[in-house]
């Protein structure tokens, strides 16, 4: 008989929000009249901006003509899109990148929880607590994060980000392989200065460490002081690999499309000290076990750097950071202690005192019809939090925060 990965049994039985969905259907089975809103997935809520809807159907006139059809696309993306990166993600803030250092994906997800295969399964992780949870789930699919026992992985070092380090990582005092690093970030919506960034990427340098930086919420990046992407830092482009996505930035979601940036010096070594860039492995990788983005969600995310696509994505996301703001302001007269929602589209609402935060998930459910997501589902630091996202209808947001109050007297 064939024998299982039993790496996969040391997961949990259910995905974050895998539970989440189950406990909220629950709540409405027994409540069939109560209208839920939900401010705890990030899925987005506002429809395509124009410049994108008029991109991809073109591209469908495309693919209805003999002369026009396209079939099966390059792995690393069609180069109109990987070109555009370059000049409007990079270029303009002064990072020179080669075309061939970028490789489109299908949301940034895939790739976070793909890239560690091209890494020996004995190599150490690093990462921030709270986190998103394919990080490490991903890692404890072949072995590397050990067992789960009270809440951690064995062999996993966290570096925990919380109130009392404002919630900024502090540097371990032992050597990491892999360092997973995510800003703005999620589930906290706080930011990493470019000092702070910097003492990272001179970590790795160091210890010929890796780092993985999502920076998938970079464009809701307000203060100009905060990096927009890792390769800002002299020497990044030597130990960092950077994961961008459309999903949250021109709502993308249902779309899916993203891009991977690894650049050719970032190099790690074989058991004889041998020398292997990592985006020739990536490429490897990717020509074997991915076919490609769709052209016409490329040809969408090719509308985004238009004139017009700038506009109107960056009236989305202006919309959502106003979401944010009534959140925050709403949240703080109520009482709540609340971190982020200012430089991203996620608040970190601590709980009331003695309240753990499924508890407090289930009292707000129940006692206001509202979803958040409970924060120790991103780590053992992420107990006695919650997390809202910014990503709802304005009308349902200033309903949620009236039900809060009313409930809260």
């Amino acid at each position: 008989m064939a024998l299982v990965n039993e790496h996969f049994l040391k997961l949990s039985n259910n995905y974050l929000f895998s539970d989440i969905a189950k406990k909220v259907n629950a709540f409405k089975v027994s409540h069939p009249k109560e209208r839920v809103i939900s401010l705890g997935i990030g899925d987005v809520t506002q429809p395509l901006c124009p410049a994108v809807i008029e991109a991809m159907h073109k591209a469908i006139d495309e693919m209805s003509k003999k002369e026009t059809f396209r079939g099966y696309g390059p792995e690393h993306g069609y180069d109109f899109l990987r070109e555009a990166i370059l000049k409007n993600d990079y270029l303009s803030r002064g990072i020179h990148l080669d075309i061939s250092e970028i490789f489109v994906n299908d949301g940034a997800k895939s790739d976070t929880g793909n890239i560690q295969e091209i890494l020996r399964w004995d190599n150490s992780i690093g990462v921030t607590d709270p986190i998103y949870p394919v990080y490490i789930d991903s890692n404890a699919m072949i072995g590397r994060a050990g067992v789960f026992e009270n809440g951690r992985w064995s062999s996993v070092t966290y570096f925990p980000c919380t109130a009392e380090n404002n919630f900024t990582p502090q540097l371990p005092d032992h050597r990491v392989d892999m360092i997973y690093l995510c800003y703005p970030n999620n589930p906290t919506g706080t930011v990493l200065s470019k000092d702070e960034l910097r003492k990272w990427v001179n970590f790795a340098l160091r210890n010929e460490s890796v780092i993985f930086y999502d920076s998938a919420y970079e464009a809701y990046i307000r203060d100009e002081n905060i990096p927009h992407s890792i390769y800002e830092i002299k020497g990044a482009r030597k130990c960092a690999i950077e994961f961008r996505s459309y999903s949250k930035t021109a709502g993308f979601t249902g779309v899916r499309c993203g891009y991977t940036v690894i650049p050719k010096e970032l190099q790690a070594v074989t058991l004889d000290g041998k020398p292997v860039e990592l985006n020739h492995l990536w490429e490897r990788r990717q020509s074997t076990k991915f076919n490609g983005t769709s052209y016409i969600s490329q040809r969408a995310a090719e509308a985004t750097y238009t004139p017009e696509g700038r506009e109107q994505t960056r009236k989305t996301i202006d919309y959502y950071m106003g979401n944010a703001e009534i959140m925050h302001q709403a949240l703080n007269k109520l009482g709540f202690t609340v971190y982020g929602g200012k430089n991203a589209p996620y608040l970190w609402v601590k709980t009331p005192i003695g309240m753990d935060s499924w508890k407090f998930f289930e009292q707000l459910l129940y006692g206001a019809g509202i979803v958040c997501t409970p924060g120790v589902g991103f780590g053992p630091s992420g107990e006695g939090y919650i997390r809202f996202t910014a990503f709802g209808n304005r009308e349902d947001v200033e309903e949620a925060m009236k039900r809060i109050g009313e409930w809260m007297k």
